[in-house]
């Protein structure tokens, strides 16, 4: 593709050579000729000064690159754009391979489904949808149209999904949540969960993510939401528009994820809050209350990240405190044991 092609395509201004062939995205450390890069992060500015790329992404303002620039407000944006425009445009065929398809099951116009995928009583598949192989699909369960289901996704009994859902390879939707009750012999009597899951529109799961379903009500994913892997969803969780969270995030029952929050990696949400529209949880947080909206919390308990920063500093001295306050402890029954000039004239 002509790099003036590329640029009107990512509505970026062409500093340059618009004639230049593009074949490939690629990193600013890592790129060669005929391939774009991009420079969104002001540290890899030394690199940029030696790379050798046909063209380079980055912002209005930054320092002039050795090759052809494509100048954008977002060039992390504009590269996320381009990895698409340069990426194979495969899919299966459509079709629905000879392996279990129950009788019943509705099939939509230009769906693709794999080898050894069993689809249930009842369920419906939307247009335009891709199984791969593999996948288990049970009764009742409804996908939209233009969903992408890889291979070892399970997806149980009246589970719905949106419109252009993503679930990566070995993702389980409608798990049975963590219910049990404690018999007066000390056994547990388990929970039967037998309520539903919804995942809305646009919604993106990550590899081996699972998202339980409770025993009344719903657990719920609102649409643009994207999850990494190995995430966990509570039973009865409500997960509002356009979370991100990084991996290993585990959220427990009946918790309330509001609009626009962010978790980093490994952190852990206590059941029953409510994490405020558009906070944020540092990575390997413990959120045991709920948060505020806007709040920015870290560490376990999670505080105020402000808070928890001054706090880490101090962490590695306390040995050396706990030492100096004995010392002054010491040193104060001392003089107290000796008592203080002037008590025998009193």
């Amino acid at each position: 593709m002509k790099l003036r092609e590329l640029a009107e395509r990512l509505a970026c201004r062409l500093e340059g050579d618009g004639e230049v062939e593009i074949v490939r995205v690629a990193g600013i450390q890592h790129a060669r000729v005929g391939d774009l890069t991009f420079l969104a992060n002001p540290k890899y500015e030394a690199a940029m000064a030696g790379t050798q790329a046909s063209a380079v992404l980055l912002k209005e303002d930054a320092p002039a690159a050795p090759c052809a620039m494509l100048r954008t407000p977002d060039p992390y944006l504009a590269f996320a754009r381009a990895v698409s425009l340069f990426a194979p445009a495969w899919r299966p065929a459509p079709g629905v391979h000879t392996m279990a398809v129950a009788a019943d099951a509705r099939i939509g116009e230009g769906v693709s489904i794999g080898a050894f995928v069993a689809i249930g009583e009842g369920a419906v598949i939307g247009d335009q949808t891709v199984i791969f192989p593999n996948v288990t699909i049970g009764a009742g369960t409804r996908i939209g149209t233009g969903c992408v289901i890889h291979s070892n996704v399970a997806l149980r009994e009246r589970v719905t999904l949106g419109n252009r859902v993503i679930l990566q390879n070995g993702v389980v939707i409608g798990s049975d949540g963590y219910g049990f009750v404690r018999r007066g012999d000390g056994t547990h009597e388990k929970i039967p969960q037998v309520a539903t899951v919804v995942i809305e529109d646009d919604v993106e799961l990550g590899a081996n993510t699972t998202v339980d379903r409770p025993a009344v009500g719903e657990t719920r994913i609102r649409s643009g939401t994207k999850i990494d892997n190995l995430v966990q969803i509570g039973h009865g969780v409500t997960v509002g528009r356009n979370v991100l969270m990084a991996a290993q995030v585990g959220i427990a029952g009946s918790t309330d994820i509001e609009d626009d929050v962010v978790f980093g990696g490994q952190v852990g949400v206590g059941g029953h809050l409510t994490i405020g529209r558009g906070s944020i949880a540092v990575g390997q947080s413990g959120v045991t209350n709920s948060l505020d909206a806007g709040q920015m919390v870290a560490g376990y308990p999670a505080i105020d990240s402000r808070e928890w920063r001054k706090a880490s500093v101090i962490f590695k001295r306390l040995p050396e405190l706990k030492r100096r306050i004995e010392e002054l402890e010491a040193r104060l029954a001392a003089l107290t044991s000796r008592g203080t000039p002037g008590d025998a004239t009193r």
